[in-house]
């Protein structure tokens, strides 16, 4: 049996990943970049298990592939037919991103309230002035869609400040110490006409292509804020962009787009009053997030060998854990 380890990983990172192996060996690819790692066609060929985010042409090309840990919460190229072999188990890196990412949307939020935008704006033309109210966080409504862990840990700072948190999953609707309430998709627009604070993180999947579309933006509360920390996918950007111009929106501030990188000549670039990072919020940006990443592989490996319980198992049809 053999383990390919296909993500960037530290030298105390390969500490933690051949002890968890044991007697068994552990590939490492050479390529350590962001880009992706190269594994080659004959590693692969008797390749049992890979950890890592591994292009899925070449997961293919392991037909002994019995078991593959993503180092991303995110499922979508890896559940569709054919990628990996029939009966293969997939795992995710539920509950690696939930710290950094509900940071970076709490530091997002805060500079659209607070217009630190628009004074770091007047700073660089030496400008003094006034940019008048401002709003906050505590007594606003906040809707979460999406209560995983990373909209279950932004729900939880979002409380601490004062905010009534109501947060959407697909199904159960079971109050966490991290909500106010929650609701199901069923009720989504109910609960967007009451929100000032709008925050999803939805993954990939069909059921949430395109939902915040014209409609749904219309069906929020007048002056609300919006931030998308899931996928570039689920907002029709043409949309977005004219709610922000009409006002009706407050302001937006995006991780991800569609496509991504966002092209140099797209205009919601320019668009005052939505905010863009490049995706940056997860990943390895934060030293925490991956260590908690190989420290989901470990505790798997450990459960494979021996007979335990898997964390985060995908369900293929859906592309969230089960």
């Amino acid at each position: 049996m053999k383990i390919v380890v296909a993500m960037p990983v530290t030298e105390e990172h390969k500490k933690w990943l051949n002890a968890a192996a044991g007697d068994y060996p552990v590939y490492f690819a050479d390529n350590q970049a962001t880009v992706g790692a190269q594994v080659p066609e004959d590693v692969l060929s008797d390749t049992e298990i890979i950890i890592g985010n591994l292009d899925p042409e070449l997961v293919k090309k392991a037909p002994n592939l019995r078991w593959m840990q993503l180092n991303s919460a995110g499922t979508g190229a890896y559940i569709k037919k054919g990628v990996l072999p029939e009966g293969a188990v997939l795992t995710n890196a539920t509950g690696a991103y939930g710290l950094a990412l509900s940071e970076h949307m709490l530091a997002q939020l805060l500079a659209m309230m607070k217009k630190l935008y628009a004074y770091y704006d007047n700073q660089k033309q030496s400008l003094w002035k006034d940019e008048g109210p401002v709003t906050s966080v505590y007594g606003a409504r906040a809707l979460v869609i999406g209560f995983g862990d990373i909209g279950s840990e932004f729900g939880k700072r979002l409380k601490a400040l004062g905010a009534h948190v109501t947060g959407i999953r697909r199904r159960s609707t079971v109050v966490p110490p991290e909500a106010d309430e929650m609701g199901t998709m069923d009720k989504l627009d109910d609960y967007l006409a009451k929100a000032d604070i709008v925050a999803t993180s939805l993954p990939d999947t069909p059921a949430t292509y395109h939902l915040y579309n014209k409609e749904r933006f219309a069906a929020m509360k007048q002056g609300a804020w919006f931030l998308n920390i899931g996928r570039g996918n689920c907002v029709v950007q043409e949309d977005l962009m004219e709610a922000v111009k009409s006002g009706h929106l407050a302001g937006a501030a995006l991780d991800v787009t569609d496509p991504e990188p966002l092209p140099a000549d797209d205009p919601m670039w320019q668009v005052p009053g939505i905010y863009i990072t490049p995706h940056v919020s997860g990943g390895y940006h934060l030293a925490e997030t991956h260590n908690r990443i190989v420290q989901i592989a470990c505790e798997n490996l450990e459960a494979y060998f021996y007979g335990g319980k898997m964390k985060n198992i995908v369900d293929f049809q859906t592309g969230y854990k089960k």
